[in-house]
C-alpha cells in the first residue's frame, strides 16, 4: 500500500464526505444532550468510555488514545476515581505498572449513557421508512468496515 500512488479524492467523493461530515456533527450534537444526564463532562465521559471498552490500561496509553497530555489525563482520572467510576489496579505482569479500570458503578453509568444515546438515535431512525433504515444500517456497517471495525 505504501507504494500505491495516492490520488486526491474526486469531486463526488468530496461531496459525499462533506454530507457525512455535516451529518456526523449534527448526530453527535443531538445525542450529546443525553450525556448531560450522566453528570460528567464530555472529557470524563469519553475517558470512561475508553476505559470501559478498552481497559484496564495505563494512564499514558489512555492519554494517548484521548489525545491529551498525561497531566490532563491524571486530573480526569482523579475526578473519575473521586466519583467511584474507576479504580487503579496493578498490572499482573508488571507490578510497577498501574492500570486504570472501570468500577461496576462506572460501567453502569456508561451503559445508561449509551442507552440514552441509542434511544435518541432510534427515535430519529423511526422517522424513516424501513427501506431507508436499512440504507442507514448498511452505511453504518460500511463505515465501521473502513474504520477497522471500531465500535
Amino acid at each position: 500500500m505504501a507504494n500505491e500512488a495516492i490520488h486526491p479524492p474526486t469531486g463526488e467523493l468530496l461531496r459525499i464526505a462533506d454530507r457525512l461530515h455535516s451529518a456526523s456533527i449534527r448526530v453527535l450534537r443531538r445525542v450529546r444532550v443525553a450525556d448531560q444526564e450522566s453528570g460528567l463532562s464530555a472529557a470524563r465521559l469519553s475517558a470512561l468510555s475508553v476505559i470501559v471498552h478498552g481497559g484496564p490500561l495505563p494512564l499514558g496509553r489512555l492519554a494517548e488514545i484521548e489525545q491529551v497530555r498525561p497531566p490532563t489525563m491524571t486530573a480526569l482520572v482523579r475526578g473519575l476515581e473521586a466519583d467511584g467510576l474507576v479504580r487503579r489496579t496493578a498490572d499482573r505482569r508488571d507490578r510497577r505498572v498501574v492500570l486504570i479500570a472501570a468500577s461496576p458503578r462506572g460501567r453502569r453509568l456508561l451503559d445508561r449513557a449509551r442507552e440514552r444515546r441509542l434511544e435518541i438515535l432510534a427515535t430519529l431512525l423511526e422517522r424513516l421508512p424501513p427501506g431507508r433504515q436499512r440504507e442507514v444500517e448498511a452505511a453504518a456497517r460500511a463505515l465501521l468496515e473502513i474504520l477497522g471495525g471500531e465500535r
